[in-house]
């Protein structure tokens, strides 16, 4: 852990700026491509087109890159900037809580969606145009050549995509197990309802391993999460993967647009408005600000935007690789415009909803839910549902939502790794989709229990540097072959 934190530390102060850097070009490289002579190119075969609707596509490219981090911060995130805004304004004034606002939107606008699309992007080309396997290291061959991708090279880039998405997907399990279980004891008081036979006797064995109550029911939860999203891997995208997605975006629809009739509706559209144009007229100041003479932004940088940026660009290869698999006979612009630009909005709505609610009830309502948040980051949505109409029935919601959301991005996750070890086939073998599903709860429980959760997100936030070339690789190799074809007269 001490390890993991110091490296962490050191690349965010001394490579703060490449961070920083590799986004904004991974945004300017998707927009260049989106409206560049290129756009109208399919990613496969010109007769090729979208295997799934609209919808589909969508639910499954959102449930699988971010759906689960915005449960967990929509209403967190813009309570704790509140609390302590990096751009001067008064802590708990009505500016500060426009500056929370405009920070929320901007960790989860177009950068971390444009780190997805610059994978996805080449996967999906040299996948159905070239027909080359689903692997991170098929991109490097117009770079380094087929014979270098075929041997040792290939194997390392490929393996690391192994540790990289495995890391990512194991302690966002856990994570999310904790969320989980802060949600159940703080709906159903799950943690004092009492046991007889079987469940005394299972919590008599964990309290003799020296294991607690809670501990227990967190496992419970990763092996029934575990069953669903290995069963849903299993079951391949269009009868499992792209089933679970399409309910998630019902449910989560549902959630906003409850919320957004019980809350504060006008606030909330005035928010949102407020806020797109705050986060549009700050981009490009706040996509190059570092801190070159300390202070509070220092601070909030490494600890917030810093550590986002890095943590898309560890989760690039895994959501960049199945968003490519769904992705075949879209255009590039269409591409684009699909995995950059609605999503963004998607984050948006969602912020200004959930945001606007928490910061409403602080702020006009004077009901200080903001303490009990930071405390707790997990409970944020729980804490907020309790001032609200409805507020029972939408926190069982969000405990499904959860639970579907977590479902999406570790059966995508564990379809990837089937993928990767199996020679980049489009369809894995299920024996080896479910022994990486298996591979994964287990790899939580043991972290979740020797507190190990954190130390290898920290250790997966490191392989970002080394990501971050790959994925600026991945830029150079498309726009190349694209040259190719063109000059080739294959456009």
């Amino acid at each position: 852990g001490a390890f993991a934190n110091a490296l962490f530390t050191g690349l965010t102060k001394y490579f703060g700026w490449g961070y920083l850097l590799t986004m904004n070009v991974f945004v300017l490289f998707c927009l260049f491509m989106a409206f560049g002579r290129f756009r109208h190119v399919r990613l496969g075969l010109p007769e090729d087109r979208p295997e799934h609707s609209n919808i589909s596509w969508f639910a499954m490219l959102f449930s699988a890159g971010m759906g689960v981090g915005l449960v967990f911060y929509g209403a967190a995130e813009p309570l704790i900037h509140f609390g302590n805004v990096p751009f001067g304004a008064e802590p708990g004034s009505i500016q500060a809580a426009r500056d929370a606002m405009q920070i929320s939107f901007f960790h989860w606008g177009l950068h971390p969606w444009a780190g997805y699309a610059v994978i996805a992007m080449p996967m999906a080309y040299y996948q159905f145009r070239r027909n080359s396997p689903g692997l991170i290291s098929s991109l490097f061959i117009p770079l380094v050549g087929q014979k270098a991708v075929d041997g040792a090279f290939g194997k390392i880039v490929d393996v690391l995509a192994i540790f990289a998405t495995l890391a990512g997907i194991t302690t966002s399990l856990g994570l999310g197990t904790l969320q989980l279980s802060s949600g159940l004891n703080e709906v159903m008081g799950l943690n004092e309802i009492p046991m007889s036979g079987v469940g005394n006797s299972i919590v008599g064995i964990m309290e003799y391993m020296g294991l607690s109550r809670t501990l227990m029911i967190q496992v419970g939860i990763i092996v029934i999460l575990a069953v669903l999203y290995t069963g849903s891997a299993v079951m391949g995208i269009d009868r499992g993967i792209k089933w679970v997605a399409n309910f998630n975006l019902l449910v989560c629809l549902g959630l906003m647009v409850t919320l957004f009739l019980v809350g504060p509706t006008l606030p909330i559209v005035d928010s949102l408005m407020t806020g797109i144009g705050d986060y549009v007229s700050g981009l490009i100041k706040e996509s190059f600000s570092m801190a070159p003479y300390g202070g509070p932004y220092e601070s909030h940088l490494r600890n917030w935007t810093l550590y986002y940026w890095a943590w898309w660009i560890a989760w690039a290869p895994f959501v960049g690789s199945f968003v490519a698999r769904i992705s075949r006979g879209r255009t590039i612009a269409e591409f684009v415009a699909g995995v950059l630009i609605v999503p963004a909005l998607g984050s948006f709505t969602w912020f200004a909803i959930f945001g606007t609610s928490a910061l409403h009830l602080e702020l006009v309502q004077g009901v200080k839910i903001a303490n009990d948040i930071i405390k707790d980051v997990s409970v944020g949505a729980f804490e907020l549902y309790r001032h609200y109409p409805l507020g029972t029935i939408m926190s069982y919601i969000m405990l499904i939502l959860i639970s579907t959301f977590f479902v999406t991005s570790a059966d995508s996750g564990t379809f990837v790794l089937g993928m990767y070890s199996t020679q980049g086939i489009l369809n894995p073998p299920r024996t080896r989709t479910a022994i990486w599903g298996i591979l994964m709860g287990a790899l939580a429980v043991v972290l979740l229990i020797t507190g190990g959760l954190q130390n290898l997100q920290t250790i997966s936030l490191t392989a970002a540097p080394p990501f971050a070339v790959i994925m600026l690789c991945s830029c150079a190799a498309l726009y190349k072959g694209l040259c190719d074809e063109e000059r080739k007269g294959e456009i």
